[in-house]
This record gives structure tokens, sequence and C-alpha cells, in this order.
């Protein structure tokens, strides 16, 4: 059974996150155009050629009140929740096309690190919207709206999602670092590499 979807503009949406305006984005755009789109899902964190676009300059100095950022993109063909993740910091997502982001709230994970996936909202993101998903909210790869897939802008703080060093436990959350600034909680059907902390019950929400 699929997961019902909401509009970014209906109230339940300001839970997660926010629109944004202001941003010429048509350079970031055409940037786009030269990704790849495969027939799963693909995650590159950094661009150089998209982080030297002004409008990721401008983002940079406002959104992120000049902190350094990464700019890259998840594209592919995707229809299932598969795991959450949340960093400590929002992340500003550009949709390319149309996409659906099913998302949740980190104040809902259990103290084990469990999470009941039934408490989670899906909402389209039309093309050509900038987003800002907040912090606590729990998200994972877009889903596609048609056949073509989907293609998706993701900034983050500089070094987030790329490969860590091994950490000594302190408590159960360390659990869920599973990458730099990524917490992550996996589904037992989401195909995930080992080492994922496997803790979301209930189903493995999909997209019709």
């Amino acid at each position: 059974m699929g997961i019902s979807v909401k509009k970014i503009t209906d109230p339940e949406f300001k839970t997660y996150g926010r629109i944004i305006t202001g941003y010429q984005i048509d350079e970031l755009l055409q940037e786009m155009e030269k990704t790849p789109l495969p027939e799963d899902v693909i995650y590159v964190p950094s661009v150089p050629e998209m982080e030297a676009l002004s409008v990721c300059k401008e983002m940079e100095k406002n959104l992120w009140g000049q902190m350094p950022v990464q700019v890259g993109y998840c594209n592919g063909h995707n229809k299932k929740l598969n795991a959450v993740e949340y960093h400590r910091n929002s992340e500003i997502n550009v949709a390319v096309t149309d996409l659906v982001l099913i998302l949740g709230r980190q104040q809902d994970i259990a103290e084990d690190g469990t999470y009941d996936t039934s408490l989670m909202e899906a909402f389209l993101v039309p093309a050509g919207s900038v987003i800002e998903v907040y912090g606590t909210t729990l998200h994972y790869a877009p889903c596609h709206t048609e056949d073509k897939g989907f293609r998706c802008v993701v900034i983050l703080p500089m070094g987030t999602n790329q490969d860590m060093e091994t950490i000594e436990e302190k408590n159960s959350e360390d659990r869920l670092l599973f990458a730099r600034n990524k917490w992550l909680i996996g589904h037992e059907a989401g195909g995930l590499p080992e080492g994922a902390f496997i803790g979301l019950k209930g189903e493995n929400l999909t997209i019709e």
C-alpha cells in the first residue's frame, strides 16, 4: 500500500522544512542536465563545477551564514523509503524534476534507535522548487514521479556524507553514525550496506 502524497504548500510541511525564494537557479538547473540519471540511485556529495556557480556562492553566503558547503546531487529511479537519515544541520534541496520526499521527525526516534515508519508523511516537491529540510527531519533518497526518474541538487556542510573514521561508541545514538554528519536507520528490506543500523519498524513505505 502506498503512502498518500501532500504538497509542500500544505501546512503539514512546516514541521519538516520550508520553501526558499529569491534565488535565480537557471544556471544550476542547466548544470544538472549534465549529470547521470541511472536506473537505480546515485549520490555525489560534491561537484566543483556546481560549487563554482554564482547562485551556489550566494546560497553559501546567505543560507549557510558564510560556512563552507558542498553542492552535489542525488539522481535516479526510486519508489521506496529504504532508510532514514538526519544531520546536525539543515539540508538544501533543489528539485530539477518533480520528486517526492518521505519525511519524519528525529524527535520520534525511540531510545533504542528504532523508528516507526507509520509516522512519516510524503510531499511532492515540484520541479524548480528550492526547499530547506530541517536538521531534525528524517529523510532519504527522493522518489520519482515519472518513468524518466528524478534529479535533485543536495547542498550540505562540507564533508557531510563522506567517509568517516571509526569511533568508540559513547551512547546508543553512536550506532546510527554511518558517515560524516550522517546518522542512518535502515529498513530490513532496504538493501543497505553491511554495517548500517537496521531499526525501521513497519512498512518500507512506497510511492505509487
